[in-house]
This record gives C-alpha cells, structure tokens and sequence, in this order.
C-alpha cells in the first residue's frame, strides 16, 4: 500500500509541476507581450527591445525548469528512472545545455528588436543612421552570442574549452588552406563593414569590368547588387580587397564635357562667341562657378574646336540632363546670333571660276577644234 502511496504522490507533483509550468509560462509570456506592446519602441528602444525579446523565451525556460523539476523529482523518489541511469546523469548537463539555448535565443531576438527600434527612431528624428554599419554591429553581436553559447554548451557537455582552443589553432591552419576563397570572403565582409566604401542603398561601380548596380545586400560571403535590368547578382567580398570601386551615389556633381565646332570662316565671331558663353556660364544657376571652362582649343581638320567644360550643382541624372540640354541649347543660340554656323566633318573644294564668254565665242582657254562638230566614223547610223 504504502508503494502505490508513493506512486500516486510522485505522479500528483509530476503533474503539478508540468502543469504549473506550462500555466506559469503561458502567463508570463502574455503579460511581457503586453507590457512590450504598451511600450513606444522609439521612445523606449532598450525596453522595448528587451520585453520583445523576451516573451516566448522566458515561456521556454519555465517550461524546461518544470519539466526538469519534474524529473528530478522522478530520480529522487525513484519511482520511475533510477538514481544510477543514464538518463538520470544526463538529466543536469540536459537542463543546463538547454537554458543556454533558450538564454541565446533570447539575446539573438533582443538584437534584432533593438537593431530595428534604433533605426526607426533615428528615421523618426530626421537623423541618418548608417544601415550598414548597424547591420554590421549586429551581426558581429549575433556572432559573438552564438560562439559564446557554443563554448559554453561545450563545457556543459564535459569538453575542455583550453583543449578545444589549441586544437583550433592548429586545425585553423589547415582549415585556413583549405578555404582560401572563403576566408579571404570573409575578411572582405569585415573591410566593408570597417571601412564602409559603400553602404546599402548606393550605386557602385567596379572599374575594368561590366559590374555595376545599387547595393541591396552586404553579407558575410558576397554583396548582393541590383543592375540597370533590375537582376541580382552577386559579387563576393573578396574583390572588394584588390579591386578599386567607384562609389557613384557620393559624388559631389556631374561633369558637362563636350566639343563644339566652327567653320573656318567664322574664326572671326570666336572672341564673341567666347565672351557669351562665359558671361552663360556664370549666369547660369544649374551651372557650379567656382570652375567651369569654355575656350578656343583647336584648329582641326575640318573645324575650329570650342571646348566647354563644366559641373552641374545637382547629382540627380535627371536634371543633370535637362541643365546639358539648356546649356548647349542657349550655346547654339549665341553662335547663331553672331552670324556663326556649326559645322560637322565635310570638306568643301574651290574650283576656279571660268570666263563666260559672248555668244557664240569660244573661251580663250578651249582649243577651237573641240567646239567644232567632228564627222562620225563611217559604218554608224547618223544621230537623228
């Protein structure tokens, strides 16, 4: 009797245990929500961040210390698993591998509502908050959260950290061989992130190829880039440490080059042209007029050669184009108020003027015989 007595206990603790963990869990989990969701997450970014977080962990972990408990109260009473089992070994090492999961879990999830919170409240203030460099900052917490929970998962299980570590150096070595591509790969993701060439949302080019596109994606292994035909590619970060990139968003203007040509005759209206155009250009307000250069550079061999060159004020593609257009536009309209033509690649050929002579007459320079009417070879039929 007093066996059966016992039995029932164990399994009345057992079940009130699981059950109070699971009520518990469920509780806790519903009241963090609510308190995260009362909670402005610009105004309380930490707060906001953590309580997020924590809901469905703090739900998980009461739910393995009751379960644990629950066990542990089965090997004490030794009712169901006994005191020199395996499973009764493993029981402690179980319970402490799976609080630091849950405990890695809950970090992993407090990043990422903070990485997002301060972002939000750095668009809410006006403020530009680089997105590259917070992923970066998050990533390298997410990965420092996961290696430290790794380590101690380890020395949980009965492994010996000290032993493991030197045993990576040397395997780091071979490894490192092995996995030239990725590891260089990774160091390129690391330059990016430190150095912050170019950052989400920017346009780069890489010189000496056809790569060219708006950066969409910075991973560890490659960077992702949108072209002009809005595909994806992607370029691994390892390029980025032996090849130059041009970061086309962080220009400060764009530059009007182009060459207008004369014809010879009009080497007279230049100056003017000259003087118009400059007085144009100071004028104009798409036009930067701390430099720009509109001079007579060449006689070529067809034209004379005016050559403007400029910067616009916007970087926008757009009005880039239509401050070209006015300019070279109002430029063709000075040369031709000055009585100037522009001209394209042709040749003109003088011919001397030949006297015409009274009717009748021969020129003085055509011999007399070639304007006398010759007799035609016999045997052809006469010309009607």
């Amino acid at each position: 009797m007093m066996s059966i007595y016992q039995q029932w206990e164990s399994a009345i603790l057992v079940f009130a245990a699981v059950l109070g963990a699971l009520v518990t869990g469920t509780v806790l989990r519903i009241l963090l929500a609510r308190v995260a969701a009362r909670l402005h997450p610009v105004r309380h970014v930490w707060a906001h961040g953590l309580l997020s977080g924590a809901s469905l962990p703090v739900q998980t972990l009461i739910w393995v210390l009751g379960i644990a408990l629950a066990a542990e109260m089965l090997v004490q009473r030794g009712t169901v698993l006994s005191k020199d089992s395996l499973l009764a070994h493993g029981l402690a090492p179980t319970r402490t591998v799976l609080v630091i999961l849950v405990a890695m879990w809950f970090l992993l999830r407090a990043v990422n509502q903070i990485q997002s919170n301060l972002l939000g409240r750095a668009q809410a203030r006006g403020r530009e908050l680089d997105p590259t460099a917070a992923d970066a900052i998050g990533k390298l917490t997410k990965a420092s959260i996961v290696i430290t929970a790794i380590l101690m998962v380890m020395q949980a299980l009965g492994f010996s950290i000290a032993g493991l570590l030197a045993f990576g150096g040397m395997g780091g070595i071979a490894v490192g061989f092995a996995a030239q591509s990725l590891v260089a790969n990774l160091l390129g993701g690391l330059t990016i992130f430190a150095s912050r060439p170019f950052k989400v949302g920017e346009y780069i080019i890489i010189p000496g190829t056809d790569l060219m596109g708006g950066v969409e994606h910075i991973g560890w292994r490659a960077t992702r880039l949108i072209g002009f035909d809005c595909k994806p590619f992607y370029v691994p970060n390892a390029m980025f440490n032996t090849q130059p990139v041009i970061n086309h968003t962080r220009m400060t203007s764009r530059r009007i080059m182009e060459d207008i040509h004369l014809r010879y005759a009009d080497i007279d209206a230049v100056p003017a042209i000259l003087e118009a155009g400059r007085a144009l250009l100071n004028t104009h307000p798409g036009i930067k007029h701390d430099f720009f250069a509109f001079n007579f550079s060449s006689c070529g061999g067809y034209s004379l050669k005016l050559s403007l060159y400029a910067f616009t004020v916007s970087t926008d593609y757009n009005d880039y184009m239509n401050v070209q257009e006015d300019v070279l536009l109002k430029l063709a309209d000075i040369i031709r108020r000055q009585g100037a033509r522009m001209t394209g690649p042709v040749s003109s050929v003088e011919m001397p003027q030949l006297q015409v002579p009274p009717s009748g007459a021969a020129p003085a320079d055509v011999p007399a015989g070639l304007l006398t009417p010759q007799p035609l070879p016999p045997g052809l039929p006469p010309i009607a």
